[in-house]
């Protein structure tokens, strides 16, 4: 039975679509992060203007990779048996996940990355179909 996945992702959320032999099926996996979070713990000023009383941004970059790193671990996990993978959407999420997929271990199938524009779930497996039914076409 081959799997072929289909995978849109940005650092909010991912759309992944599964298509089977004769089936189809959509999870959403939410990021749970925004560029800039405001942490519990973190110290507030306690006058106008004045960072000594401020986490400094190199922490708050520290935090907001480690949320990202356990998303897009979550992510490898949900898309483990892919025999093929389309990976698209806007900004950098597409490219930072194919690079870590590089580095793990047998994880070697076909992977292709695309730029796409934000997209509803019905127009995100519209497009994944049409990929890999022109890859079943070419082939």
């Amino acid at each position: 039975m081959t799997k072929r996945f289909g995978l849109w992702i940005d650092h909010k959320q991912a759309v992944i679509v599964i298509l089977g032999e004769q089936t189809q099926s959509i999870r959403k996996i939410k990021s749970g992060v925004e560029r800039h979070i405001h942490y519990r713990g973190a110290t507030h000023p306690k006058s106008p203007y004045s960072p000594q009383y401020q986490q400094g941004d190199d922490q708050l970059d520290n935090q907001y990779t480690v949320h990202i790193n356990k998303y897009y671990a979550d992510i490898i996990t949900q898309i483990r048996g892919a025999e093929a993978l389309l990976i698209f959407g806007p900004g950098e999420a597409k490219s930072e996940l194919k690079t870590r997929l590089a580095r793990e271990k047998g994880y070697t199938k076909s992977i292709q990355v695309e730029t796409a524009d934000k997209m509803t779930e019905r127009q995100i497996a519209a497009k994944v179909r049409r990929y890999f039914q022109g890859a079943d076409s070419s082939a």
